[in-house]
């Protein structure tokens, strides 16, 4: 089984995969947005490409938990890969994604300027994780 995990960004959106375990998430690619929905069709074709059974996308509320313009155009996302692809579509909150991203990227010293090309399927990786995580059977220690 293989849960592709996409971070959408008003300018890029990050995309992350799983191994074949469901285990780990791992950054896969950044696909540029642009003015209309055709960087739709480039997350189609990822994920044919990876054979993707089941699909998490993040929805960005805000911070008191309102849907604004952002949320809107991941709920579209989601219906329209929900659609092409015939797949199961999650939405999953991701409010800190990015910010987590941002900030355990400069823990490692990565610079600003560096930190654009990979924030983004960094922000994907970390909301696929978070779902992998909370999708497994919790297990009680005897």
């Amino acid at each position: 089984m293989t849960v592709l995990g996409i971070d959408p960004g008003t300018r890029r959106v990050g995309v992350a995969v799983s191994d074949a375990g469901d285990t780990v998430a791992l950054p896969l690619a950044v696909v540029q947005r642009k003015d209309d929905d055709s960087y739709i069709e480039e997350l189609v074709e990822i994920a044919r490409v990876r054979e993707a059974d089941r699909i998490v996308v993040g929805l960005p509320r805000r911070l008191d938990g309102s849907d604004g313009p952002e949320a809107h155009a991941a709920m579209h996302l989601a219906k329209t890969l929900r659609t092409r692809l015939g797949l199961p579509v999650h939405l999953v909150d991701e409010r800190f994604t990015t910010r987590i991203a941002e900030d355990a990227l400069s823990v490692v010293k990565v610079s600003a300027r560096r930190q654009r090309p990979v924030v983004d399927k960094v922000a994907a990786t970390l909301l696929l994780q978070g779902f992998l995580d909370s999708d497994k059977p919790k297990v009680e220690n005897t």
